[in-house]
């Protein structure tokens, strides 16, 4: 059975010149999806979200959420969408509930039951001042702004900075509660691991441009570790080097440094019978995986098939 579109888009793009931008986006999400929507910092996630909720005009192409044009039907779509921008617009010296009551006044049809629950949920005093909440905070009023009015679709940019990691749990559980309910989530990060808790699929954005959409099963097979290793005595060089996902190896004296994708099974077997004073490793930025799997919007995996063949 063919599902429904929640969100999609042809040919958007927003040129603000000199390459900078978004540039023939073509996408499609799903009704009742997760879609996470990565990239680096400037590489167009807030611009794509802008033009979904009709604040900024596109230069060319179009997007439509839940059947309705962007553009032209950006007031009836508010109705049914939740918004949590990068960065709330400034309300001063109004309390946090004056700011709840504010938008809920506009939108209408907000249970107060609700607000209170989530409020309680983020550990967020709403009687607080505005100019008086730090980051976290004024991050934990937007999500109860987004989610209050019970929206079918959230359209989220970044929406886990400045939360404590307890916090971006309660966060990922209060997602999947309400994809239960069918709503559709778009949500923007540059945090891999962010996405990779949520979403059944992933686009990944570089330079305005989409280049790629995947399952998160194939994000997974994305992640790469950087792996230090400090050896009692001469590391086993050969071992490592010939080990599953193992790549990159560099030594020096009794330390290597190497690159790993995938589980550590196939490096702990290496290892295996040597003794390791030190172990450590890193989950990379996203920038990193960029730059180790993307050369001018192309895989490097398949730039390197290319050539062997």
């Amino acid at each position: 059975m063919e599902r429904d579109t929640a969100i999609q888009t042809n040919g958007l793009t927003k040129d603000y010149g000199l390459d900078r931008g978004l540039f023939d986006l073509d996408l499609e999400v799903t009704k009742g999806e997760i879609f996470g929507f990565l990239g680096s910092n400037g590489a167009g996630k807030t611009t794509a979200i802008k033009l979904l909720m009709g604040l900024i005009f596109p230069t060319a192409g179009s997007a439509n959420v839940l059947g309705m044009d962007t553009h032209a039907q950006s007031i009836e779509i508010k109705k049914h969408v939740g918004y949590v921008p990068g960065e709330l617009p400034q309300f001063g010296g109004l309390r946090a509930a004056e700011v709840v009551a504010r938008i809920a006044g506009l939108r209408g049809g907000i249970d107060a039951s609700l607000v209170e629950q989530m409020a309680k949920r983020f550990d967020l005093d709403l009687g607080r001042k505005f100019r008086e909440l730090s980051r976290g905070n004024k991050q934990k009023l937007a999500i109860v702004l987004g989610f209050m009015h019970r929206p079918r679709v959230l359209i989220m940019d970044e929406p886990t900075g400045g939360l404590d990691p307890l916090l971006q749990q309660e966060f990922n559980e209060m997602v999947r509660e309400v994809q239960r309910e069918d709503v559709t989530v778009f949500l923007s990060s540059h945090i891999l691991s962010e996405v990779e808790h949520l979403c059944h699929r992933v686009g990944i954005i570089r330079n305005g441009r989409l280049v790629q959409v995947e399952e998160l099963n194939e994000v997974r097979a994305l992640q790469v570790r950087q792996v230090e290793i400090d050896f009692a005595s001469a590391p086993p060089i050969p071992e490592l080097e010939a080990a599953d996902g193992v790549e990159k190896v560099v030594v020096t004296g009794n330390h290597v440094a190497c690159t790993l994708r995938g589980s550590f099974g196939a490096i702990l077997g290496a290892i295996n019978g040597h003794e390791v004073l030190n172990l450590v490793s890193r989950e990379p930025s996203l920038e990193e995986i960029f730059l180790l799997y993307y050369r001018d919007d192309e895989p490097v995996g398949e730039a390197s098939n290319a050539k062997e063949q």
